[in-house]
């Protein structure tokens, strides 16, 4: 996306601190709570959201809704953090910490899917950062990005690890009703101090198949849990299964990344 001429949004908790690629004034905005200590949300009025992916990415789908930028889920794999650096920010502890919000996200989504040059392509989200992690509970820019898409009857896809997804799951019933509508969660081993190592901003791994398993899964079946690491993706059929949760082992599992390609179906 472009940053010249983004605006930033002014809140109470906020502090003053520039970011060099914001053009205009950067406010912050902080919250003093447990599972927000030590980051900092950067709040931006976004010119577009609907990304084209670049063909040469060479990934399973075309088009892209990033709601986000940064993630705290801390990931120590995530191909995305490059993706910070662009911003002048680095791609470790500022990726985690240093979190971009485009606060109009829905109201864009909704404007660019009634746009005439669109042409109703399915749309994947969570594929860079996860749209599902911690600051999504504040800021609650999904229910009217999946509102939109809904209204719209354009078929996407999402790839998590959050948990927080089960929020939503009237919404992505409903979407399901008129369009094609795909869910993953993203579960790449079981083992618990792996997990804290790797992946410790994100819900436990038998949490994340505690949501697989949802008993609203009848209405919204496609659950999918992605084994990503060879020798721990091994075990995951049986922990799924105790779970009652599908398992698909993403076929490029050599290489340890969350790049998954979300679950294919209709929900």
């Amino acid at each position: 996306m472009r940053w010249d001429g983004l605006r930033l949004e002014t809140g109470e908790g906020g502090q003053g601190e520039t970011t060099p690629l914001f053009a205009r004034s950067a406010v912050a905005r902080t919250f003093d709570t447990p599972e927000f200590r030590g980051v900092t949300f950067y709040e931006i009025h976004a010119r577009s959201i609907i990304n084209r992916v670049p063909s040469a990415s060479r990934v399973p789908f075309e088009w892209t809704i990033n709601p986000y930028r940064g993630c705290t889920h801390a990931c120590t794999y995530c191909f995305a953090r490059r993706t910070h650096e662009y911003l002048d920010l680095d791609s470790g502890r500022d990726f985690d910490s240093k979190i971009v919000v485009k606060v109009n996200a829905p109201d864009l989504v909704r404007r660019e899917l009634a746009a005439p040059r669109w042409g109703g392509h399915p749309v994947a989200m969570g594929t860079n950062v996860d749209c599902y992690q911690r600051a999504e509970g504040r800021y609650r820019l999904m229910p009217g990005i999946l509102t939109a898409l809904r209204d719209a009857r354009n078929p996407f896809s999402i790839l998590t690890k959050g948990s927080l997804i089960l929020r939503d799951l009237a919404l992505l019933a409903e979407a399901a009703e008129v369009t094609d509508v795909s869910t993953a969660v993203s579960i790449g081993f079981t083992d618990e101090s792996l997990w804290r190592t790797v992946e410790p901003g994100t819900p436990s791994p038998h949490k994340r198949l505690e949501v697989c398993a949802t008993p609203e899964r009848a209405r919204h079946p496609v659950r999918r849990a992605h084994g990503a690491d060879p020798p721990v993706s091994r075990r995951l059929p049986a922990g799924a299964g105790d779970h009652g949760a599908p398992y698909r082992r993403d076929r490029r599992d050599a290489r340890h990344t969350d790049r998954a390609a979300p679950a294919a179906g209709r929900a």
